[in-house]
């Protein structure tokens, strides 16, 4: 009879995907690669997972847990205002890039830009998260819309992928600059774009205007 597999396998796998995949990409990415970041043998990994590809999409789904996890308990959630709120969360986006490349950009990000057009299963789970985590937003954009009496020929939905776009192009900078601050420069200018969209300035959740070193720090 075989052995029922162990849960906190599976998730040591998928989080060192997150690791090694962010760092060398999906295509370089082996599982070999993947065992050796999770301290696992491959015959862990086969018992969990079919293939490669079968983890790919396993980790994009593990990423939105992750990841919705954290922004759903972000300060940004905090300002009564919801204009307010989206700014404090394009804020928070600006005050997470710390560390090394690999440490704040995004996985599902990385891996649709190299299998959009070879990978339907994967493609799909990249776009299921990051039009998930866009979805969080389409609420404050729609109560900022109504607050202020904007009635335009753009959505709440087509604003909220807006700002994830403007973010995964940041972390396409970041990476081919090797300067995380190019990535803080875009959402600052995400931040601005925001503000002249509803016609207000200044609020008090603007991004302080640091400027970050090569580790984003």
């Amino acid at each position: 009879m075989p052995r029922p597999a162990n849960p906190l396998t599976r998730t040591k796998l998928l989080e060192a995907a997150f690791a090694v995949i962010r760092s060398k990409g999906y295509s370089a990415t082996t599982v070999d690669d993947i065992c050796r970041a999770a301290g696992l043998s491959k015959g862990a990994f086969f018992h969990h997972f079919a293939s490669k590809e079968e983890l790919a999409v396993a980790a994009a789904l593990h990423w939105s847990e992750t990841t919705g996890a954290l922004f759903e308990s972000a300060p940004y959630h905090t300002p009564a205002d919801p204009l307010e709120r989206l700014l404090a969360y394009v804020a928070f986006r600006r005050e997470i890039i710390q560390g090394d490349l690999p440490d704040f950009t995004c996985l599902v990000g990385t891996m649709a830009q190299e299998v959009y057009g070879t990978n339907p299963a994967i493609q799909k789970a990249c776009w299921e998260s990051i039009h998930g985590h866009a979805e969080t937003l389409v609420p404050d954009i729609e109560a900022a819309m109504r607050d202020r009496g904007i009635d335009a020929d753009w959505t709440a939905e087509s604003l909220a992928l807006h700002t994830q776009a403007v973010l995964q192009g940041a972390f396409i900078l970041a990476k081919a600059s090797g300067e995380p601050r190019r990535a803080v420069e875009s959402i600052d200018h995400l931040y601005r774009y925001i503000e002249g969209l509803f016609g207000v300035a200044g609020l008090r959740t603007r991004p302080a205007g640091r400027r970050t070193s090569r580790t984003g720090e």
